[in-house]
């Protein structure tokens, strides 16, 4: 078995299936990376109803995440992982390619 260029915490995945269970359409949650946040790159968490040929689908527990392949350029090795502490509720990413990123963890430089 290859290892997953990406994984999924058992926390995050447990939250996207709750997230995806209340919609009415079957859907899957897409992380993107785009350029801007104040380190220069932002991850960005969508719902879509459309996965494309070319992108990397990670599952488990019922929970379905789409990445495109120019993301996974910059994810590769990531977890996406769940917090929910007292400054509240957040997907983070835990990124080995990312040489720094903002105090919210929304953004990251390479």
């Amino acid at each position: 078995m290859t290892a997953m260029p990406v994984t999924l915490s058992a926390r995050a995945a447990k939250r996207i299936a709750t997230i995806l269970s209340g919609e009415a359409k079957p859907v899957m949650l897409r992380l993107a990376v785009t350029g801007g946040g104040c380190s220069g790159f932002q991850y960005n968490f969508a719902l879509d109803e459309t996965r494309m040929d070319d992108d990397l689908v990670i599952e488990r527990d019922g929970a379905s995440v789409l990445i495109d392949p120019v993301s996974l350029d910059f994810l590769a090795g990531s977890e996406i992982d769940f917090a929910d502490d007292l400054i509240g509720q957040a997907f983070k990413v835990n990124n080995p390619n990312a040489t720094a990123s903002c105090g919210c963890g929304t953004s990251f430089s390479v």
